[in-house]
């Protein structure tokens, strides 16, 4: 009974992971905020709780406790150990442990996956799966490409839809499941040869399945490069830039130099790296106005956000494929795209894939492959004994309460990664509902909504930056609901105050998370400015904000419009044509920039120099009819003598609520950390 117990769980996790690998590649919905990634990271989560829930359940019945060991253990360990060091040390440490949790979820799979395939069955169903999920993508990428939509999602009705995301990533998941295809071919019939006259049939049968999989993934990758060379083209960062950014983030960060060094700023962080670090010229690409959250290449993303240590770990782990006996080319093959192309989380789990199915191939006669068994013996023995779990004679004396032991971890595990990932998950749920709520007009449900995801996982600086603007919205709505020249209530007048105080809360909460994360800064900064006249110190909270936001993106051009757009506001004139100028600097071919100083100009009673600003507007907006009818106005109109209205900004201003006499106490920004404040607490819902 114990024997067919334990089989029946064995039976269990290999179909599990069956599906997970036949639906990894696949699921996706459009109820979260990420349609492709986090379904993919929950089928992941899911997956890898529940067979290790079935692997404590084994060690109970089987009373014992074994481990199969691979060459690949330890090169994985000291990678997961390089990235969590990185994480926990990081600025943007929420940022990067959120990124951290999936990788390490990847790497609990390819233990999983070594402890529960040990026969060449569950190994072969495992194969088969990987690639059956990887084919019934390409066919339905090929499908998609010649406008067949047999799914009723609006999502899905596009040429260039892929259940995986984009189109990189397909291409990357197809080619390795083809390689992988065309190995197991070469290898199965090399392994097979002295036996083809026995038995020519079932070759012929086993080599046209797999034949006819590489032939439909062949097409898949091919339709798949065409649609990136002549559809749409990949956002991938220049290599130069990448590599740049990459040496400077380890090399030039003086806050934490060492740190920065040896453990990068935080695995998962790039988006900041290459906001801090990039050069000016990256202005002169087209590519000028986006921030990349990923690398040119895997490995300088590493280099970037794990540091030295992250790098090495990785290339210790590329050393020990790469010195597997036979070469197991898929692997070459991957280690190969990590030099050259970035990669997703969904990607970063495919090797993960790869390495759990080799290892479950691969006998425990193999060098380097082996289970050993773990058992309590006696304090005068020692406390765990550690053998090969075919040598017999260290099982006498062994206590049977190991399992147990390692049965209550798995229980803690699963217990606590379970209820994190579920309050991740309806968070992310609930505020995808607040985000089309918020589509719909619906402020007070929207406002409902975020409130509820903010409380189950307060430490998503996202979040708090857009709560921070739905609280905004809803005190300007109430503000302007009241009749003109009618004071509001009481009640009105302190749900106004409540909610500006959340919103600036929130706002400041994001930059306390998020330190380093120029976005963060930028919205307090517009936070502020709608306030002011109704703060008191609004503008200058506003300016040190802004000012934040462009020491975290210093080669921004936009960075400094935004603050000579508030300091023109302010009718600071000279002020602004500084920070217009600067951005002139930046990317001398911005018409925006040379837009806004000339209005600065004007109101400086410049109106020589205005009207030379504008006559470069009209030169590089040629090609925009209705932006250079605008401008010839304009020049037309200062000609004339005619200069827009003092205070009037070109960039339309911000909004703002009424001025309040005297004006409303409100904290100042927070000094850049990395320890989150207090969450706080919603008011009830107003209706706007």
């Amino acid at each position: 009974m114990k024997f067919a117990s334990s089989a029946y769980l064995e039976y269990l996790s290999i179909a599990l992971l069956s599906i997970f690998l036949i639906g990894f590649p696949l699921v996706f919905t459009s109820l979260t905020t990420d349609s492709f990634i986090l379904p993919k990271q929950i089928l992941l989560i899911g997956t890898c709780l529940l067979v290790l829930l079935l692997l404590g359940f084994k060690t109970i019945f089987d009373k014992t406790v074994r481990i199969r060991r691979t060459p690949f253990d330890l090169p994985i360990f000291l990678f997961l150990v390089a990235t969590f060091l990185s994480s926990v040390l990081s600025v943007n440490r929420a940022e990067s442990l959120v990124a951290f949790a999936t990788l390490f979820l990847a790497g609990l799979l390819y233990f999983l996956f070594t402890n529960t395939a040990k026969s060449p069955k569950a190994t072969l169903i495992l194969t088969a799966a990987f690639l059956e999920g990887s084919l019934i993508s390409g066919v339905y990428f090929i499908l998609s490409f010649f406008k067949i939509y047999i799914l009723p999602f609006s999502i899905t009705r596009s040429q260039t839809f892929t259940s995986l995301g984009s189109l990189l990533d397909l291409a990357i998941y197809t080619s390795v499941a083809l390689v992988f295809a065309v190995y197991l071919i070469v290898s199965w019939k090399k392994r097979e040869k002295p036996k083809l006259k026995k038995m020519p049939t079932r070759f012929w049968v086993i080599a046209g399945l797999f034949g006819i999989k590489a032939l439909v993934l062949s097409a898949a990758l091919c339709l798949t490069l065409y649609s990136l060379v002549k559809i749409q083209k990949p956002l991938i960062l220049p290599f130069d830039t990448g590599f740049q950014v990459s040496f400077a983030a380890i090399s030039q960060d003086t806050t934490r130099s060492v740190l920065s060094f040896l453990l990068g700023s935080g695995f998962g962080t790039f988006a900041a790296d290459f906001s801090r670090f990039k050069l000016s010229v990256f202005n002169q690409t087209p590519l000028w106005n986006l921030t990349f959250f990923r690398s040119s290449s895997f490995v300088l993303e590493l280099l970037a956000t794990t540091g030295i240590l992250g790098l090495l770990s990785y290339l210790y782990l590329v050393y020990k494929i790469l010195k597997t006996k036979p070469l197991f080319v898929p692997f070459a093959f991957f280690v190969l795209l990590s030099f050259v192309l970035p990669f997703s989380s969904t990607i970063v789990v495919l090797l993960f894939i790869l390495l759990g199915i080799y290892s479950a191939m691969k006998n425990t006669s193999d060098k380097g492959f082996f289970d050993v068994q773990l058992a309590l013996v006696t304090l005068k023995s020692g406390l765990v004994a550690v053998s090969e779990a075919d040598k017999k004679e260290v099982r006498h004396g062994l206590s049977k309460l190991l399992p147990f032991f390692i049965f209550v971890i798995i229980l803690a595990v699963v217990g606590s990664l379970g209820l994190f990932s579920g309050r991740y998950a309806l968070a992310n749920k609930t505020f995808q509902d607040s985000l089309f709520d918020a589509s719909q007009n619906k402020g007070s449900d929207a406002y409902t909504k975020q409130s509820k995801a903010i409380s189950l996982v307060p430490y998503n600086d996202a979040y708090q930056r857009v709560f921070s603007q739905t609280n905004l919205a809803l005190a300007n709505s109430l503000s302007n609901s009241t009749p003109k020249g009618a004071s509001p209530s009481a009640q009105t007048q302190q749900t106004i105050y409540t909610l500006i105080q959340q919103s600036i809360a929130s706002a400041r909460s994001a930059t306390t998370l998020s330190p380093i994360t120029s976005a963060n800064w930028q919205n307090l900064s517009g936070v502020y400015r709608a306030l002011i006249g109704f703060g008191k110190n609004a503008d200058s909270f506003s300016i040190l904000a802004a000012q934040q936001a462009i020491a975290l993106d210093p080669t921004n051009p936009q960075e400094y419009i935004n603050l000579g757009g508030l300091y023109y506001q302010l009718q600071l004139w000279d002020k602004a044509a500084e920070q217009f100028r600067a951005a002139i600097n930046l990317k001398p071919d911005f018409a925006n920039a040379y837009y806004n100083l000339a209005h600065a100009l004007d109101q400086k009673g410049d109106l020589k120099g205005a009207l030379d600003q504008l006559e470069q507007v009209k030169t590089l907006v040629k090609n925009d009819v209705q932006s250079l009818k605008k401008v010839q106005e304009e020049i037309d109109a200062l000609k004339k003598g005619l200069s827009t209205p003092a205070g009037q900004s070109p960039l339309g201003g911000a909004t703002t609520l009424p001025p309040q006499n005297p004006p409303v106490a409100i904290p100042a920004p927070a000094t850049p950390t990395p320890k989150p404040t207090p969450t706080p607490t919603p008011v009830p819902a107003p209706t706007p």
